[in-house]
């Protein structure tokens, strides 16, 4: 008997995987909002060099005004312009005028934030690209997370919660690592539980219902952010509440397709027993007794093409994903309607996604989400700046294509790889995953070199790896693999399938 029948025997989609379902949804709106808190954190408040006892009124005789009649950000004259106070600046030449920069720190327009982290250590001008490097330090400890595959980071969820305390930057930067390393275990092990326990023909409609939490995690956030407006309040606020899942995540059980995989049947049997109790199957769940060994006939063979093939699609998804979404000020709308805007976007694309998984297929839809976005994002990049209505538009479209696609890859990785090297192989394409969410901040400095470079770079990427999903199998309506020759199985039967259905059509 394999794992699907013994799956449906015990009562199928039952009581135990609603239960399931539930709490890793809880789980993951509570740590899907820190892969882009930053956005909040470490926003850029307006600012201009501090002139001590200096009234705004005369702040034109010592700052140089850009054509907009706004102070600029670094840069202050040498000697007092006093007669700049009565002249309009927006007509009068500056240019001659000497200048240096800010010789006294930064004052800071605390409108739409009271503190964050760029305002509290002036992580500005000069010291800007520091902003971005705390990301990146996250999104490593996210990948250190990845590789270890979460059998240590659960240790570590006090870090979220400490890091409202860092008094320093580079304290900071410390307990976000620790903090990325502790949500990757979270968010590698929620998808590996999600799916295990599913029925086939319900695997796509939960999966659909897994990945919404990330949604409703953003527009949390956007909400968060909106009533805090200080950025260790806010970090507080949602880092206290990640402890509940650690509490109970010694509830969800080990996976009985590893246990029997691996030579522990007794283990596994145990753990179907249980389930079959919570499903009000007990009968049928001790009826169960050595046919689970028949899992045990695997031979570890190379399945190169899924491991080469599949993970370059994570890298790009998480790439372009992060690189799009980690710049909110960009656009002239308040960061927290952008973020709410963004999020609300992913319902619809999300939806729609999942209808094309259901009946287009999994390889369709993996494609479609990579390209289309991809393409969107080219475009967006060779638009003027005038057109902004235009190019938030793009941006919020491809931003909800690039989420779904986070949903496709994530249901795909766990259908692709057999049991036996499941959890190794979603570790592997998190792994590179991470190092495109870890690169995607960096490649936003090089905007002051080539302004066209990141927008190239952030389109490129998905449509490259678009490409690549054309050499990986279909999984729609196929079992969970429990070997690597299950595996080789499936493709076979899929491709004489598809030889057999061309040569009657080419018949008829």
């Amino acid at each position: 008997m394999g794992f699907s029948d013994l799956l449906d025997s015990i009562g199928g989609l039952g009581r135990f995987q609603f239960i399931n379902i539930t709490l890793l949804f809880f789980a993951g709106v509570l740590v899907g909002s820190h892969q882009v808190l930053q956005n909040f954190t470490a926003a850029v408040p307006e600012h201009h060099c501090k002139i001590p006892n200096m009234t705004i009124t005369l702040l034109k005789a010592f700052i140089p005004h850009d054509q907009n009649n706004k102070p600029v950000s670094c840069l202050q004259f040498k000697e007092p312009q006093w007669h700049l106070i009565f002249s309009n600046s927006s007509l009068t030449n500056t240019t001659g005028l000497k200048t240096e920069l800010c010789r006294h720190g930064w004052t800071y327009k605390r409108q739409e934030f009271t503190e964050t982290i760029v305002s509290e250590w002036d992580l500005v001008c000069d010291m800007k690209h520091l902003r971005h490097t705390s990301q990146t330090i996250y999104m490593i400890g996210v990948l250190v997370g990845a590789i270890i595959l979460g059998s240590l980071s659960d240790n570590w969820q006090f870090a979220g919660t400490s890091t409202a305390f860092s008094p320093s930057y580079s304290v900071y930067c410390f307990l976000r690592f620790l903090a990325g390393f502790a949500v990757s275990g979270v968010l590698l092990n929620s998808v590996s539980l999600n799916l295990e326990w599913i029925p086939i023909r319900s695997r796509t409609i939960f999966g659909a219902v897994f990945t919404g939490c990330f949604t409703l995690a953003q527009i949390v956030l956007a909400g968060t952010a909106f009533a805090i407006q200080d950025w260790r309040k806010l970090q507080i606020a949602l880092s206290v509440p990640i402890f509940v899942p650690f509490v109970y995540s010694w509830w969800f059980p080990e996976s009985a397709r590893w246990l029997a995989l691996n030579k522990k049947p007794d283990q596994a049997i145990q753990i179907i027993k249980k389930v079959s109790r919570i499903n009000g199957r007990a009968k049928e769940g001790e009826a169960i007794t050595a046919e689970v060994n028949i899992l045990l006939d695997f031979t570890m063979k190379q399945y190169i093409r899924v491991f080469v093939c599949h993970p370059l699609p994570r890298c790009a998804t998480s790439f372009s994903y992060f690189g799009l979404i980690m710049d909110l000020q960009k656009f002239t709308l308040s960061v927290c309607l952008v973020q709410l805007i963004f999020a609300l976007i992913e319902i619809p694309c999300k939806t729609v996604s999942s209808l094309m998984m259901m009946f287009l297929g999994r390889r369709f839809t993996q494609k479609s989400v990579l390209m289309v976005p991809g393409c969107l994002v080219l475009v967006n990049t060779f638009l003027p700046n005038e057109l902004q209505t235009v190019r938030t538009t793009l941006a919020v479209i491809a931003k909800g294509l690039f989420a779904s696609c986070f949903k496709c890859v994530y249901m795909y990785t766990s259908e692709l790889y057999p049991t036996i090297i499941r959890q190794t192989g979603m570790g592997f394409a998190s792994t590179l995953a991470r190092v495109g969410s870890m690169t995607a901040p960096l490649v936003m400095m090089l905007e002051d070199y080539f302004s066209y470079l990141p927008g190239l770079t952030y389109g490129l990427f998905p449509i490259i790896a678009g490409c690549f999903v054309f050499f990986l199998p279909e999984t729609l309506n196929v079992p969970l693999p429990d070997t690597i020759d299950d595996v080789e199985a499936q493709q076979s039967f899929l491709t004489n399938h598809f030889y057999v259905d061309s040569i009657q059509q080419k018949h008829f």
